[in-house]
């Protein structure tokens, strides 16, 4: 007896240790289909999942009149019972009797999750006793609403449609918890006979089915003898709704961002801009295609919280066969162009280094070899700060960064969030504000974004976080390192930029007291492979790039020809901006020269600048001189040729010889010197010379190029002197080379080595260069 005991106990123990593991671990492995959800729950993209089937990851909203259309069809019983009902069990073997057939087959919801995760397999007997003993089993472990929840998930709605979230946006454009009672009654009944949806297959059936449900639920009391008429008014759908594709390169990155893990991924995108955004890069890409440009991507973020309203990745959402199409080139980095200079610019001006209106030289430049050029391929001789990055000048702005210091910029840009600056500062050099560093559209976007933020903010200088964006919706705010500059320079920087030329369809913008007001700065790089625009209204920054993604340039691709119409037509689709008042208690006004910007010296007329309040700027101008006329002010003079008596004396505005000479042609109301009379000599050291270099500069190490025909090419030199009708003789080592008036070139073949070149004039008024023409062999080896 107590043997058989035992080992009834053991068999019992057994039995339930079994029942413990028999459920599979975990119970659906089936995959999900990647899903991007806007601001407000709107679909706007989606992905077939890895096995064919749309299958969209469970929401956590609930669904009332589904619920309940779903649970008064299938198991009115759910809430009560442990995974089987045995009064449905009864009726379905009593139903079974009377008809000979199966009227209803007595499976709870329960059971259904269980033969869905067993791949809906034969239905026999001995199958729905494993069924009922697995849903027993599952009960045990999970809560109502969690099978609930498997079972919307996973239930077939028609074709490769499996899940209430993904029927919902498939028949009816909207998710579950929004549907109608018609609706909602439709997808309860869909699971039973999913084939009826299909246009054409008995679709009288089916809604005979719903109207049934739906008469059930009023007789119930769950719907009103109204909503019950304009219910079975409800049409079925019509065919399934193609899912909307407004943002698949998004939703490829999210993706491939998530570890493996598919998900629901719900943005900040906001619908409308998005499919505003999506439809002008799609238009304006289309024009672009025909000059070879055939990819371009988008950003809008509002800058109130930095949230990201709309993402473009590329400009063609289907067909990614060719061209680059599936790339999202919103996060491939490219030459940044000229798009760093507005906060080289912000920099200076904190550090008083400049103000808005100091004169920068714009003239030949080298420094170490490198010879920027503006590009007009141009010089202007000297230009105020604020329309040198108004103009994008390139001279200008590597002078501002040879004196900021290139380390400390590229510190300033990664604390900025700049994240692919992988190369230190020598690996840079000047080259860091034309285009040799490499930026993604998602960073400098963000950049342009903090910048319109930081104007507006209230926060010290040194203590202004920068603000990561916000593209998924809950994700806290991010902050960084705070940046040097403060709302004043960051206020005055904008300023400078709403000054950039508009693109030719905009060009008559001021004419239009509705037009916004846009602080803007395009880029485009070495090759013209890269076109830039990035803007911002206040209200909101909008970020373009465009160009083709396998890097091949176009003459047509520049920042302002392809990429600018683009900003601009977003931004005027966007509505007004909404600009943050001038940060007054960040700023401080000083007085400096109206004609150069510097610091009041003797005899210059001076105007109110404003700067940052922390600003220290200390530079008192070089440019106004007393000079010494004659009694006609026709002649300059000195004590060694007219009496002191007889002199008149002037303080003039008189810039250094090489900045004079490309300044007056584009300034006529600018008046050189006069020219020292012929019987004076210039006194020693009190007077600048009137001749300056313009190529080579001292130290210069020159290679002249061979051509096709073995010829070797000559180094052309260029000179100027203050007076424009001077004659200037030229020596190169002691040789005398020739003569030069008014236009000051000579071209010249020269031996390897090293050389020295002197002008004179003809009052024997010198200058003189070092360089050194290299050999071939040493050119190739560096």
């Amino acid at each position: 007896m107590r043997r058989r005991l035992a080992a009834s106990a053991l068999l019992a123990l057994a039995a339930a240790a079994a029942f413990r593991r028999c459920l599979p671990a975990p119970l659906f492995d089936a995959p999900f289909s990647p899903v991007l959800l806007g601001r407000d729950g709107t679909l706007l993209d989606a992905r077939i999942a890895a096995d064919g089937q749309w299958r969209f990851p469970p929401s956590a909203a609930r669904a009332p009149k589904l619920e309940e259309a779903l649970l008064h069809f299938e198991d009115k019983r759910f809430y009560s019972h442990r995974g089987v009902d045995p009064l449905a069990l009864l009726r379905a073997a009593r139903q079974r009797a009377e008809t000979g057939r199966f009227v209803s087959g007595g499976s709870t919801l329960t059971m259904q999750v269980i033969r869905l995760s067993r791949k809906d397999r034969p239905r026999t007997l001995r199958e729905k006793l494993i069924e009922a003993v697995l849903a027993a089993r599952l009960e045990m472990s999970l809560s109502k609403r969690e099978i609930l929840a498997l079972y919307f998930t996973h239930a077939p709605y028609g074709g490769n449609v499996v899940g209430v979230e993904t029927a919902g946006w498939r028949y009816f454009g909207r998710p579950p918890e929004r549907l109608s009672w018609a609706e909602s009654a439709l997808l309860a009944v869909l699971p039973n006979s999913p084939a009826l949806v299909h246009p054409g297959r008995r679709r009288g059936a089916l809604k005979e089915k719903r109207d049934r449900l739906l008469a059930s639920l009023a007789e119930a009391g769950k719907l009103s003898p109204l909503e019950l008429k304009l219910a079975a008014l409800e049409p079925l759908p019509d065919a399934p709704r193609p899912f909307p594709e407004l943002a698949p390169h998004l939703l490829d990155t999210l993706a491939s961002g998530a570890g493996g893990r598919v998900r629901s991924f719900r943005t900040t995108l906001e619908p409308s801009a998005q499919r505003a955004a999506v439809a002008v890069v799609e238009r304006r890409s289309e024009a672009l295609a025909l000059h070879g440009i055939r990819n371009a991507a988008a950003l809008v973020v509002d800058n109130r919280d930095r949230s990201v309203i709309a993402y473009v990745g590329n400009s063609r959402r289907t067909d990614f066969r060719e061209s680059g199409f599936a790339v999202d080139v919103a996060r491939r980095p490219r030459s940044t162009g000229s798009l760093l200079k507005p906060f080289l610019y912000a920099a200076a001006l904190e550090s008083g280094e400049t103000t808005p209106a100091t004169l920068i030289p714009d003239v030949p430049t080298q420094y170490l070899g490198f010879a920027p050029e503006n590009y007009d391929r141009t010089f202007r001789g000297a230009v105020p700060a604020r329309e040198a990055l108004a103009r994008s000048l390139n001279v200008p702005a590597v002078r501002m960064l040879w004196a900021h210091g290139v380390a400390r910029f590229r510190a300033l840009l990664k604390g900025a969030g700049m994240t692919t600056l992988w190369r230190d500062a020598d690996g840079y050099g000047l080259t860091l504000i034309l285009g040799g560093a490499e930026g993604t559209l998602w960073d400098l976007t963000r950049m342009y974004a903090n910048l319109a933020w930081i104007a507006g903010s209230t926060a010290e200088p040194g203590k202004t976080p920068y603000r990561e964006l916000r593209l998924l919706a809950g994700d806290p705010e991010t902050l960084r390192t705070p940046v040097e500059f403060g709302p004043g320079a960051a206020w005055l920087t904008l300023q400078a930029l709403m000054e950039v030329s508009r693109p030719d369809e905009e060009a008559h913008w001021r004419n239009f007291s509705s037009a916004q007001r846009v602080a803007w700065k395009t880029g485009t790089s070495l090759g013209h492979r890269d076109g830039w625009a990035i803007g911002t209204n206040g209200r909101y920054t909008v970020g373009v790039w465009t160009g083709n993604a396998a890097g091949d340039g176009r003459p047509e691709l520049t920042g302002s020809a392809s990429a600018a119409p683009i900003l601009f037509e977003l931004l005027g689709r966007l509505g007004p901006g909404e600009w943050a008042k001038k940060p007054s208690w960040d700023l401080k006004e000083i007085e400096v020269c109206e004609s150069d910007g510097f610091l009041p010296s003797e005899g210059c007329r001076t105007v109110k600048q404003a700067v940052p309040f922390t600003a220290r700027f200390e530079r008192p101008s070089p440019h106004f001189r007393l000079v010494h006329l004659d009694p006609t002010g026709r002649w300059r003079v000195n004590d060694g040729c007219e009496s002191v008596l007889r002199m008149r004396h002037e303080v003039r505005f008189a810039l250094p010889p090489a900045q004079e000479s490309y300044y007056r042609r584009r300034a006529p109301e600018y008046r050189p010197l006069p020219p020292l009379r012929a019987d004076c000599r210039e006194t020693g050291g009190s007077e600048r010379g009137p001749i300056a270099f313009l190529y080579p500069h001292e130290g210069s190490r020159i290679y002249i190029p061979v051509d096709l025909g073995e010829k070797r090419g000559k180094v052309v030199f260029e000179a100027v002197h203050s007076r424009s009708e001077a004659l200037l003789h030229w020596h190169v080592d002691g040789t005398y080379k020739g003569k030069t008036e008014a236009f000051h070139q000579l071209a010249l073949d020269l031996p390897p080595g090293e050389h020295r070149v002197t002008i004179v004039d003809e009052q024997g008024r010198s200058a003189s260069r070092r360089f050194t023409i290299l050999e071939k062999d040493t050119v190739a080896q560096r």
